[in-house]
Formats: structure tokens, sequence, C-alpha cells
């Protein structure tokens, strides 16, 4: 294993040895390409964000070379909101998207999304894998052309579960018929999951996220054959999203006993009782206790999973890149790296995401343009983000016209000056965590007479505890809302209900990340007169930054 990983580094030195590659295919069109890639649940875990575990050479090359930004941040650490925002560029409260199971089309049938904006100004639009969540690709309206599926030198692979083992894929079959003959509704048969996590020593299109980059590169190369229009290509990779399933050679990548562990596995002191779930998302699946903490080397197995999937990704990006640099289209090709949230790992005793803090909030996200001044390249900015912010970027680079409903504001100033003064806060919302499905929707009575009954009488106990008279059932399992703002120094969070925008919260939470940056105490009642300010800079929202930036 050692040996593995020495040839590794000296490859990857070797690589940044070399110049940049001079690219020289000619091309008549004038606007750039987009390149545009998504990895689902990607906290930032890789070596370019500062993981001294994480074997990630072609995300950390992607850095060397772009712009990184350390303060990225989610508007909602959940699959489908998260997504249907970036990609409208409009937050949740505006397109009225909280739950995995709403779509943003039923509620804003008109808005124009990031790649229809692209589509509309003759962009070939098209994309693989996961772009938008789950059955909402919005294929109607926001692509021109269907991927080059004929392509593909490899068969789409035939999978049970997502399983290429056999076993697993017998686990899955016999859990999901007892969830379906107890259950008609579709919406619970999530409950019968198979196992969390597999290694097979398969080769990397044996699983989905392996075959989609091979469609990706396929379908890239015959748009350039056409070269008649510049594209708008999106590659979304599933992993690390659960269940971690990678070939059997990425897990070998890591030692285990050396894989580091979290340092905080407690809620936060004084933090609010409905901040945090009872990692509902993981103990659906096979072999995973249904009660009680997940530690030991079950833990570590699971890190691990982790690793290895977001390794397997890795090398999926850096065959993508290479493929790009191949067909000499690099040099005019904007990449930009984004994942849709973070994920706790045992951090605050939770796995999974759909928090209000910073594990679940901050993502990694990278880009790499062209015509980016040599002095920026390698450039980590400090600046604070959001995913929101991606639509009116990519469109200011391309040189089109932004449209009216945009609620992200352009970093296009700081590919130029990655220090410069920007944003005083980034914002996220969840709906109360911890008496709501992983999906984000409100409990269901199928829900609350499994193995999650009893959890969930648990939390709500904790819950009333702590609120006393606030406690309202309809209020909090319905309408309230987690609204959380991140200053350069604070994460501030007020617990409202949302249909009463000018209602007081019914709790607040304060971190001080100079002196707590792993947010281990809630510190809201030891400085009232900051919390008072935070609350009117909060009610400002993101209009609040616009006036304060230059």
């Amino acid at each position: 294993m050692k040996l593995q990983c020495i040839v590794l580094v000296f490859l990857i030195l070797c690589s940044g040895c070399k110049e940049e590659k001079k690219l020289t295919k000619e091309t008549s069109q004038e606007k750039p390409n987009i390149l545009f890639i998504a990895v689902d649940d990607l906290r930032p875990e890789i070596g370019a964000y500062g993981s001294e575990i994480a074997v990630t050479p072609h995300m950390d090359q992607l850095a060397s070379q772009g712009i990184l930004f350390e303060n990225a941040y989610c508007q909602q650490a959940i699959c489908s909101p998260s997504r249907a925002s970036l990609m409208t560029g409009a937050r949740p409260e505006t397109i009225n998207v909280f739950e995995n199971y709403n779509y943003f089309r039923d509620e804003n049938p008109d808005i124009i999304t990031l790649p229809q904006h692209f589509k509309n100004n003759g962009y070939e639009t098209v994309y693989a894998g996961k772009i938008y969540h789950g059955k909402f690709t919005d294929s109607a309206l926001s692509w021109s052309r269907q991927p080059a599926v004929d392509k593909v030198k490899f068969k789409r692979p035939k999978l049970v579960g997502g399983y290429a083992l056999k076993k697993n894929q017998e686990i899955y079959r016999k859990n999901q018929a007892e969830i379906r003959a107890k259950y008609t509704s579709n919406s619970h048969y999530a409950l019968g999951r198979g196992p969390a996590y597999e290694s097979a020593d398969v080769p990397d299109h044996a699983y989905t996220d392996g075959y989609h980059t091979e469609l990706a590169i396929a379908t890239l190369k015959d748009m350039v054959e056409k070269n008649d229009r510049p594209f708008f290509l999106g590659l979304g990779f599933r992993l690390p999203h659960l269940d971690w399933l990678a070939p059997k050679k990425y897990w070998d990548l890591y030692d285990r006993e050396q894989i580091p562990m979290a340092e905080h596995n407690k809620a936060p002191v004084d933090g609010a009782a409905m901040g945090l779930h009872a990692s509902f998302e993981l103990r659906v699946r096979h072999g995973i206790p249904k009660s009680g903490p997940i530690e030991g080397e079950l833990a570590r197995t699971l890190k691990h999973a982790y690793l290895a999937s977001v390794s397997y990704v890795d090398a999926q990006i850096g065959k993508m890149i290479s493929a790009l640099e191949e067909s000499g289209v690099r040099d005019n090709t904007i990449i930009i790296l984004w994942s849709d949230h973070g994920w706790h790992l045992g951090d605050m005793g939770v796995w999974g995401k759909a928090t209000n803090y910073e594990i679940a909030t901050r993502v990694p996200m990278m880009i790499w343009t062209p015509n980016m001044p040599n002095e920026s390249r390698g450039k980590k900015s400090d600046a604070l983000v959001e995913l929101i912010d991606m639509y009116p970027t990519l469109t200011e680079l391309a040189g089109l016209e932004l449209p009216n409903h945009l609620e992200g504001q352009s970093f296009v100033p700081l590919l130029t000056n990655p220090k410069r003064k920007w944003k005083k806060a980034a914002f996220s919302q969840f709906p109360s965590p911890a008496i709501r499905e992983w999906a984000a929707n409100p409990l269901t009575p199928e829900m609350r007479e499994t193995y999650f009954g009893p959890l969930i009488e648990e939390v709500e106990g904790r819950i009333i505890k702590q609120q006393g008279e606030k406690w309202n059932r309809d209020l909090f399992e319905n309408d309230l809302m987690g609204y959380s703002m991140r200053t350069e120094q604070y994460r501030f969070v007020a617990w409202k209900d949302r249909k009463n925008a000018q209602s007081k919260p019914v709790y607040v939470e304060l971190y001080d990340h100079e002196t707590d940056p792993d947010e281990t105490k809630n510190i809201a009642s030891e400085h009232i007169e900051l919390v008072e300010q935070l609350t009117i800079q909060l009610s400002k929202g993101w209009r609040g930054n616009l006036a304060a930036n230059p």
C-alpha cells in the first residue's frame, strides 16, 4: 500500500512539472464551452482542502491550476432543494422547494434554468449522470440533445440496487420485497435497502459513475467532431452519496487503521434539539444499527467506504479532463466543479447531511478558466461564496445577459483578485431535521411505526424539554425552519416559523469560528447584543450583501 502511494505521489509531481499543455485545435466558435462537474454529498474531504488522508490527485491538480474556494456554501443541505436552487439561480425560499419530493417546475413553470439559458443562447446542452435530483431532470427545457449512448464502448451496467456483487443484490431484493409487501406507497420503498457499502473487484465502468464518465466522454467527442456550437456539458457523479459502492482498487488506496475518525462526535452544547437527526438515511441500510451510536470498527469501515468512493470519483474526473485535453478544446472550456452539500461522518454524532451546521453546508467548489490571470492560478480564495453564485458567474464568463430572477452574485471579480473584499454572509436553511424524514419531508405514520418510532420519540422528548411552552407539534413538524447565516467569524442559526416572517425565533444558535471552528458550543446566551445584530443582518438576507459589496 505504501509503494502504491509513493508511485501515485511521483506521478502527480511529474505531471505538475510539465507546463500546461498548449492545445491548438482550430475552432470558429467565440463562446467558451462549459464543463459542469457535480459531485453528490462531497464534503471538502480532498487533498486540496487539507485532508491528510484523501487520495484525490485529479481534483487537487484542477485546484492547483485554477481557483479553489475555501468558504463555499450550499443553500440547503439536501439533494433536490440544493440542486433546484443552484440550477434556477433562486433560493429555496423563493422557489418554494424544501424537500426531495418537490419538483421546482411545479412551483415555477416558467423559470429559466442555467443550462436552459445557455441553450437559449445557442449552446448545445447535455448531461450524463446526476445533475438535477432523481426524476426531476427537466429534460424538455434544460437540454438540447441526448448523450451519445450509441458511441460508448461499454454497455450500461445491469445492477440490482446499484450492487455489483450477487450476495448484496440478493439482500437488496429480499429487503425490497418485504417493504413492498407492507407498503403500497413507493415513497417508503427506501426503507428496504441493501448494504451501505461494497468493494467489488470490477472495472470502473461496472458501476454507474464510471459508465456515466464514459458516456460523457463519448458525448464530448461527438460534439467536438461536429464543431458547430459551443457546449454546456454536465457530468454528475452519484458518489459519495450512499450507498458507497466502489471498485476494490480504490479501497486499497487506504490503510484503514490510519483513517482518522470524527474528533467531536457529540451534539453541540446548548445546540438546538431540533437541529440534528438520528442518521435516518444511513440506518435504513442493511447491517446498520437501528438505534444507538454508530461507532467502532463499523464507523471506521463506513469512513473507509466514503473515502474509497471519493477516490473513485476523482479518477473519473481525471479521465474526463484528459478527454477534454485530447479533444483539443480545453483551451476554450471553463471547468467548474462543485458538490451539492457536505456530509457528517460521525461529526456531532450524526451520519448524513440535512443540518444547518458547517459540516453539512460547506462544500468544495473550484473553477478553471482559459483566461484566468496566471497570478490567480493555484490560489485559494477565503471569500464567502454560494452555489447559487455559479449561474451568474458562468453566464458572465460566457458573455451572456443575466436573467432578472437571479439571486446569486457573480464571483468573476474574484478570478482576478481572489483576496478582494466580498460578501458579508452566506445563507443556508433546513426545516427541523430531527423530526423530518431524510428527504426533508414531514414524518409519515409509516415512518413512526418502524424502528424509527422510538428514535423519534426520544428526540421529541429532548425538544420538548428544551423548548418548554414553545413546543407546538404542528409548528415544529411542518413550519419550523432553521435559517443559517455564515459570516467571516460566526455561524448564526435562527429557528423561526417560516409562515410568519416577522415572528421572533423560538431558538437561536451562535458559534464563533475563531475559537470554535467545529461548532461544539452554542454561545448565543452569552452574547445578547451580538445576537441582536446578527438577527438584523439575517433579516436582510442575501440582499443585504449587495449594498455592502464593491
